[in-house]
């Protein structure tokens, strides 16, 4: 068990400042997506596919994994996007029990105007936090580690 007492005055203001930066830009994200019609959760999965590495699409069980939500969850999503035209399954043609997801058009432009607007936000948020660089709370995360234990 880390001894409680290594963490300094500092060390708090830090990681109060970063989780306030953090939930501000959540909230950003949630208002963002509530505003261009889909869900927050609904821009994660957009996301989610179209940043899936090395392909254009993504498993429904990759998305479960990416999203940190069960299969059945993003079933429901994944048709709900469907209904809106922003993805469209196929099934593998690899294996024929997985399920492909892709983005349609649609769902291509929403995720590209949304994912341009988070970038903006985070390169507003940096410059917010300059005096709170991650770094200075990962470095007092390994401090804190190396310290003696009781």
């Amino acid at each position: 068990m880390t001894d409680i007492s290594a963490l300094v005055k500092a060390d708090f203001e830090r990681l109060a400042d970063f989780r306030y930066r953090l939930r501000q830009f959540l909230r950003f994200s949630e208002e963002l997506s509530q505003a261009n019609g889909i869900t927050p959760q609904q821009y994660l999965l957009l996301l989610q596919i179209k940043g899936y590495p090395g392909r254009e699409w993504a498993s429904v069980a990759e998305l479960a994994e990416r999203l940190q939500s069960h299969h059945h969850s993003v079933v429901g999503l994944v048709s709900r996007c469907e209904a809106q035209g922003l993805v469209k399954r196929r099934p593998s043609q690899e294996d024929r029990r997985v399920v492909e997801v892709l983005l349609e058009p649609k769902g291509e432009a929403l995720v590209a105007k949304l994912a341009r607007a988070h970038h903006d936000e985070l390169l507003a948020l940096k410059q917010l936090s300059e005096n709170l660089p991650l770094e200075q709370i990962v470095l007092s995360q390994a401090r804190l580690q190396s310290s003696p234990q009781r």
